[in-house]
């Protein structure tokens, strides 16, 4: 039992208490049950005869469950607890939470059981940034329910808390229960928490009546379902084996499904903050998982896809051809104080698409829906070489139009310091960082893959892989570092390097466009002293002026980063190499039970023993969640090759032997093993 938080989720929906399974929300932490970006629940305080209990243990049973094992004061060596309290809460479209108490003592007790409710219906971004409601919340008790509800014009959240026994008061603040039990008897009652979205008399994206894990896929059958299509590891390293299946399980926790799918699922990006959809995370992710769970990049294409930009909106920083940024459903966006109805402000999201669009056929074979977006695909492309040129040099750049509520960095490092001079200078905007130029080259490369085989188009075909060509040697000329021996973290306007040394050149060996001769000195930075701890490869080289290891962008060491480096090691030839960083991050994952975080501390291995904790990780989240899935792929070595599954194993010699069994794509279902030969030890 750890310390912190107790956490359950199911889809976009999550709920946040103490160790008692209380919850008693702050205005600035998200504590509370969320769903839809709005927090419906912020009390909700158990008591018996006016007292708080006290926590024996709390379990922790399924992503969407949990258990609560209480007593009522403390006891002490000399006087025992004569009642126990078990809570024990599902979470779907809303949650059910059943309340049992059981009396220990050799005679009848009478007890008062009270649950203080309250609901403030904040936006989680109200939550990030600390702002007042500006609606009006009321509550009143119908037909033995407490109805607590918020208006602001012509938006509308309720929340309607029942119980399966009658209470025998319901007041504005919470019910109370008369309980009378008998000696060593027991009472139970369960209490139903019911989100709504809209008002009564109007359609409501949220169903009010499948409270609890069930009506999304989620609950044991749809959990076991999900786990026996995966393919199945056998490993000698029972570690790796639990790491893999609790990512497994996080993914199911993650599946979020917009109402434009249907009921077809894509990964939200991660709890507590990003329980939505993102672009760039979940291509992401859908490209981690492509060879266990296929499906979550089909649904991430076809969503991203109907949704693609359409208009000039300098609000929502939207383009004709790009591929959004993030979704929300709170109340600051439907009163447009937020752009994110959606959010376009992303870079890469439009470049990443079309290669995640081009290795889901690549897997799965499904040339129909290559075919169905070629429309999108071509405006993607587009949009790279127009919209994005900001600079009018050939490359995509990014500079936001919404000064007031758009993001800033519009690359994966998004927050405000992560791109510097390695003197710790600020550059100016527009920016070109280095990782942007490599998903272009890699997306033209591929997309005229799909020109030439699937849409009978071998002239645009032959354009792209010219225009490829010549943005992989222009790169290599403006962006190459001479004196540092590595590539520039970006451009400025005017084409000066910001010559930071960063994590971002490891994507440069994943999208290809680093030029062979230079992949060596490449590979050699991202495991040399300065950028790789021991743990992983941090996101900022340790002699930089803005470098600190628990800094967000600036030194921390992120799974999912160090995923897509192994990845770019391999594709250079770097198998050694890359099962270094995988054995590295992998290791860490023991410390964290198997649930690698956002991101943990860029400390050097020797001087911690453990990876250190960054404070305000999302934990469960997508990329994280998928970075042990695409470590397996590269330390197998697995690549789609025309009808055949590539297997070409470098696996640590720690590890053991390892078996994938019955991975899905075009091919059928086929196993691949590969048993521990590379020696990492001696350099971690």
């Amino acid at each position: 039992m750890s310390e912190g938080p107790v956490r359950i989720l199911e889809g976009n929906t999550f709920v946040v208490s103490d160790r008692r399974g209380d919850i008693e929300a702050s205005p600035t932490e998200p504590g509370g049950l969320f769903a839809w970006d709005t927090r419906f629940l912020s009390r909700w305080v158990l008591t018996v005869d006016g007292q708080r209990l006290t926590a024996l243990s709390t379990d922790d049973l399924n992503y969407y469950e949990a258990r609560f094992f209480l007593v009522l004061g403390t006891s002490t060596v000399y006087v025992n607890a004569n009642l126990t309290v078990i809570r024990q809460r599902a979470v779907g479209h809303g949650f059910r939470e059943s309340i049992t108490l059981l009396n220990h003592h050799t005679g009848s007790v009478d007890l008062t059981l009270r649950m203080d409710v309250a609901c403030d219906f904040v936006d989680l971004f109200e939550v990030k940034d600390a702002l007042a409601k500006q609606g009006r919340c009321t509550t009143r008790v119908e037909d033995g329910a407490l109805v607590i509800s918020y208006d602001r014009d012509s938006f509308h959240r309720d929340t309607t808390v029942s119980a399966s026994e009658p209470a025998s008061r319901v007041d504005e603040s919470g019910l109370e229960f008369d309980v009378h039990l008998d000696a060593h008897g027991s009472w139970s009652t369960e209490l139903y928490v019911a989100p709504r979205i809209g008002r009564p008399d109007v359609p409501s994206l949220m169903p009010v009546d499948g409270v609890g894990p069930g009506a999304d896929g989620g609950g044991p059958e749809g959990l076991e379902e999900w786990l026996a299509a995966a393919p199945r590891l056998v490993t000698d390293w029972d570690q790796l084996a639990a790491t893999y299946r609790r990512s497994l399980v996080d993914l199911a926790a993650l599946r979020f499904s917009p109402a434009i799918a249907g009921s077809r699922s894509l990964p939200a990006a991660g709890l507590p903050w990003f329980m939505t959809m993102f672009g760039r995370d979940s291509i992401f992710t859908s490209l981690q998982a492509l060879p266990f769970t296929p499906e979550l990049a089909e649904t991430t294409l076809r969503v991203l896809g109907d949704w693609q930009g359409s208009r000039v909106d300098d609000f929502r920083d939207e383009d004709p051809g790009r591929i959004l940024h993030e979704m929300r459903y709170g109340e600051l966006t439907a009163f447009q104080e937020r752009p994110h109805s959606p959010y376009y402000g992303s870079a890469d999201s439009t470049p990443l698409w079309l290669v995640l669009l081009d290795e889901y056929e690549r897997w799965s074979g499904d040339s129909a829906l290559v075919r169905e977006f070629e429309p999108e695909a071509r405006a993607a492309i587009n949009w790279m070489d127009t919209y994005a040129d900001l600079q009018g040099n050939g490359y995509i750049s990014y500079q936001r139009r919404n000064e007031q509520t758009g993001l800033e960095n519009q690359c994966w490092k998004d927050s405000w310091d992560s791109i510097s001079f390695k003197d710790g200078r600020l550059p100016g905007f527009p920016r070109a960082t280095c990782e942007l130029q490599g998903y272009a080259y890699d997306a033209k490369v591929r997309v005229a893959r799909l020109a030439r085989q699937f849409w009978d188009d071998p002239a645009y075909a032959d354009a792209l892989e010219r225009q490829a060509a010549d943005l992989k040697g222009r790169f290599d000329r403006d962006f190459w570092v001479e004196d540092g021996g590595y590539y520039a973290l970006a451009l400025e306007a005017d084409g000066t390097r910001v010559d930071a040394l960063s994590s971002n050149i490891g994507h440069l060996l994943w999208s290809g466009i680093v030029d062979d001769a230079k992949a060596s000195t490449i590979a050699a930075h991202l495991l040399g002293p300065r950028l790789f701890s021991g743990w992983g490869v941090r996101t900022l080289a340790d002699d930089q002026a803005r470098y600190n290891p628990i800094g967000y962008h600036v030194g921390t060491v992120w799974p999912f980063d160090n995923s897509f480096i192994a990845w770019g090691l391999r594709r250079y030839g770097f198998r050694e190499e890359a099962a270094r960083v995988a054995a590295g991050v992998l290791d860490a994952a023991e410390f964290f039970e198997g649930r690698l975080p956002e991101a943990f501390g860029g400390y050097e291995r020797s001087l911690t023993r453990y990876p250190v904790q960054y404070p305000t990780a999302c934990s469960p989240q997508a990329w994280s969640t998928g970075a042990p899935l695409l470590f397996l792929r590269t330390m197998l070595g697995l690549d789609a090759v025309g009808e055949h599954l590539i297997v070409d194993p470098a696996v640590p010699v720690s590890f053991g032997r390892i078996e994938l069994l019955d991975i899905p794509g075009r091919w059928g279902r086929i196993d691949a093993f590969g048993r521990g030969l590379v020696d990492v030890d001696g350099t971690l």
